[in-house]
């Protein structure tokens, strides 16, 4: 299996990510590198994939390396210049953020922050649109509350599982 293979399948467990954080003086929603983190991680590492964030030459870079094969894929962006350290964390916390979202062509969906950091601290496996455990559920006529006793559902693929077991 290729590491694209792999990314695939990272890929399509992830679906999209909320927005769980709060920035209060632009008053927009957007997730934080923690909980970009915490959800893609465990995946990652499921499918014998390693995230490395270095800073290399002023760039900034998300690389994720398969342990089988050795095989890599990055995406960096050049860091500006700033004497301010603490902007300068700043940034580098952002670029590490908006790299690897590139670099998994992450989706982020709109929702409430309660919701969303609920969603991000979940420990049940994810169940997303067109997976497997999604078409067995749909077979069964599994409702969506007894859906969400045993998996972790966005608030997008929420509606969307409640729209196809009512046949909209």
């Amino acid at each position: 299996m290729t590491i694209y293979n792999k990314l695939a399948a990272v890929k399509k467990e992830i679906g999209a990510i909320s927005k769980d954080e709060t920035n209060p003086f632009f008053k927009s929603k957007y997730f934080d590198i923690n909980g970009l983190l915490r959800h893609t991680e465990p995946l990652l590492q499921k499918n014998g994939l390693l995230l490395l964030q270095p800073i290399i030459n002023g760039e900034v870079s998300s690389q994720i390396i398969d342990t089988d094969s050795g095989e890599s894929v990055t995406s960096s962006i050049a860091l500006p210049n700033m004497d301010d350290p603490q902007k300068l964390g700043s940034a580098v916390t952002y670029y590490r953020r908006y790299t690897l979202q590139s670099l998994l062509g992450l989706q982020a969906e709109d929702d409430d922050a309660n919701s969303a950091s609920q969603a991000v601290k979940s420990t049940k496996p994810w169940i997303n649109e067109g997976d497997n455990t999604w078409k067995a559920a749909l077979a069964k006529g599994i409702t969506l509350a007894k859906l969400k006793e045993h998996y972790a559902i966005s608030k997008v693929n929420a509606d969307k599982y409640e729209n196809a077991i009512k046949g909209i």
